[in-house]
């Protein structure tokens, strides 16, 4: 067999590993519209850096920071709630990639590999970029994990206690920016938040502490990416839903676990 599975696996498991431990903070702080507005605003990014000359994964990682920068300003206004501000950003991002998209005539772009992944064409380069940009994300958010888990369970009283609530606030919104960027790869653009969010909802049930939820999470994902591989390559589905859609598999078992082996 081609070593196209053994490098899916790799990059999968590269980008659940740190999935997992962002995920939990956007279950507690409830940031999914965020993480949906992050990715939306990826195929914006790979539609510049493909204009531009440059890797389009570049071009992702760029838009995403500035995405999530533009966002933390504009949260400081009181005009409109920040759920108004994601669905702007969100759809108005998407829409811009599509139409700038249309003007790239010369250029072909395989739009469904970015909107829905291609685990399976991962190569040697990719594994770079995902192994590369989670394990700096990884690396930030332990050192960033005290001061967030006390701004995430109160934050008025962390800026009493002396924590940077703002730095450290837009540190973890721009982790996941680059981890979204560099994850589109295996589940495309709109699935990714799910590969955020249900592994870490799947480990919340069975965590006895924030340090265990993570790690649960981080193992719902890899399992997640493993069954879904299995399940593309038996049935010849497509691999980034599929690993979705093992995820939601994996959550519903979590959900109608008996009560003990719950925490």
């Amino acid at each position: 067999m081609d070593d196209f599975l053994p490098r899916a696996l790799l990059g999968g498991f590269g980008v659940a590993l740190t999935a997992g431990p962002l995920g939990t903070f956007i279950v507690w702080r409830r940031m999914a519209y965020f993480g949906d507005t992050l990715a939306h605003s990826g195929l914006l990014g790979v539609v510049l850096g493909t204009a531009l000359g440059v890797d389009p994964e570049l071009g992702v990682v760029a838009t995403c920071l500035a995405v999530a920068l533009a966002l933390v300003l504009l949260q400081r206004q009181r005009r409109l709630a920040t759920d108004t501000l994601l669905g702007i950003l969100a759809h108005t991002t998407l829409s811009l990639g599509l139409v700038a998209l249309a003007f790239l005539e010369t250029v072909r772009v395989d739009l469904v590999s970015y909107l829905f992944g291609d685990i399976l064409s991962i190569n040697a380069t990719d594994l770079c970029w995902i192994w590369g940009g989670n394990l700096l994300a990884l690396g930030v958010l332990a050192w960033l994990w005290r001061p967030l888990l006390a701004a995430t369970v109160h934050e008025d009283l962390a800026h009493v206690e002396g924590v940077p609530v703002f730095p450290v606030r837009l540190a973890f919104m721009l982790l996941i920016a680059i981890v979204i960027a560099v994850a589109m790869k295996v589940v495309g653009i709109l699935l990714i938040t799910s590969l955020l969010i249900i592994p870490a909802a799947a480990a919340r049930r069975f965590a006895r502490s924030p340090e265990g939820m993570a790690i649960l999470a981080s193992a719902f994902g890899c399992a997640a990416i493993g069954l879904g591989l299995w399940a593309s390559l038996r049935w010849d589905t497509p691999a980034g839903p599929s690993v979705v859609v093992a995820a939601t598999i994996l959550f519903a078992l979590g959900s109608a676990a008996p009560s003990h082996w719950q925490r």
